[in-house]
């Protein structure tokens, strides 16, 4: 007979998507550290490791895209290790095609089977969060997205390192590619199923057919509060995705800073976003979300005008780290709002987040291409009009009553 979790089985589940989320960060710095040196080794031009950049892009978008099929095909539990898998074995296959195969194509499968593999486990261990939201009853979601920028600092550090120290990049990959799968297998080992993340059936009764189960997991894209909550999520995604691709080089060159300041513009801003997400859960709590949101839009606009505008680089900093501050809780409370009604709260999770990665990952792109005909401090004007669009947007992450919700909350049940 299935049980409610224990406090113990609670926590345990906790930390294994808290680890989750670490080893999906991990797995982005670490390819990301190492482009330099991937692309010495395989002798190729910007334009080719452009090439690799976008069909690693093109292949999250597909994992994203695809991953509600997949949860509805196996559930989030099982699917997570099968994603976990695949983006752990991309990472190992950029490093053997960069120094033992010299390889471009091989790289090139490396980094498809990464981005698939991160696109979908993105979208899952998403769907666990907001589980372990509502099961705790109080706003965690940002903390979770603190940790996914625990894990990129940490790649990063340790790219950095491996770099100095001159291990090679199959090395460095491989010791990588290991420990998330092992992250991997001890954390699902955690995880309880669950029907609502439409998991197999813990019991021995008669289970739903995939088919049903597919029909439950695109149901949210026939909701208009789905959309309304994506406005809200686009807009901020938008925001921080373009932050990463773009504000280092606005302030090397619009700016004239120098690459230097503008890595430490890029490292501010990523900072001002990691300490809100550690501490603004107890203030949504506090405030509520719609407020908090409210308040982060007029920050982020704020920002971003400042950062454009700035006559000195003291204040393009400022600027930078008011951007950051405000794109924080965009993305984590748009999933929080979209999991207000456990019964569907895997269907519509999957259905933002699908929204939001989507706009974090094709966004950015799309401003290059602008900036090439009116320049990127000028183009950076169109983030200021989509998160405004997203503070106007953010009654639709107003908590949902008893009465709107298709059924009461359901206890979580533990794995036999």
């Amino acid at each position: 007979m299935d049980t409610a979790l224990s406090r113990s089985q609670y926590v345990r589940w906790r930390t294994a998507i808290f680890a989750i989320f670490l080893a999906s960060g991990l797995s982005i710095a670490t390819w990301a550290s190492r482009v330099p040196d991937i692309k010495l080794a395989l002798e190729v031009d910007k334009a080719q490791v452009g090439m690799l950049l976008l069909g690693a892009g093109i292949a999250s978008i597909i994992g994203i895209s695809t991953s509600p099929a997949i949860m509805a095909r196996t559930g989030a539990r099982l699917g997570m290790m099968v994603s976990i898998f695949t983006f752990a074995s991309g990472v190992a296959l950029i490093g053997i095609g960069a120094n033992v195969l010299g390889s471009y194509a091989v790289v090139l499968i490396g980094l498809v089977l990464f981005g698939l593999g991160n696109g979908c486990v993105d979208v899952m261990m998403n769907v666990e969060a907001t589980a372990i939201e509502q099961h705790s009853g109080k706003t965690i979601l940002p903390l979770f997205h603190a940790f996914f920028s625990f894990g990129t600092v940490i790649g990063a550090g340790l790219g950095a390192l491996a770099a100095q120290l001159q291990i090679n990049v199959f090395t460095h990959t491989l010791v990588i590619a290991v420990l998330i799968a092992a992250i991997g297998v001890v954390s699902i080992a955690s995880v309880p199923r669950r029907q609502e993340a439409l998991d197999p059936s813990v019991d021995d009764g008669e289970k739903p057919h995939w088919r049903d189960r597919m029909h439950v997991a695109l149901s949210a894209w026939r909701e208009p509060r789905t959309y309304a909550i994506g406005v809200v999520m686009l807009g901020m995604s938008f925001a921080e995705g373009g932050a990463n691709d773009w504000l280092a080089l606005g302030v090397a060159e619009d700016h004239g800073g120098g690459t230097a300041l503008g890595a430490a513009a890029l490292a501010t801003f990523s900072v001002a976003m990691t300490v809100v997400r550690v501490f603004g859960g107890p203030l949504v709590d506090r405030f509520g979300r719609v407020a908090v949101l409210r308040i982060l839009a007029v920050a982020a606009a704020s920002g971003i005008l400042l950062f454009i505008l700035a006559p000195s680089l003291p204040l393009v900093f400022v600027g930078a780290a008011l951007w950051g501050i405000g794109a924080s809780l965009g993305f984590p409370l748009g999933m929080s709002a979209a999991a207000d009604d456990p019964a569907k709260a895997a269907a519509r999770v999957s259905a933002a987040a699908t929204i939001g990665y989507i706009s974090f990952l094709g966004g950015p792109p799309v401003l290059g291409f602008i900036s090439e005909h009116i320049g990127l401090l000028n183009t950076l004007f169109i983030l200021v009009g989509l998160v405004v669009l997203s503070g106007l947007f953010s009654g639709a992450a107003r908590p949902l009553r008893q009465d709107e919700m298709s059924t009461p909350p359901v206890a979580v049940k533990s794995t036999p």
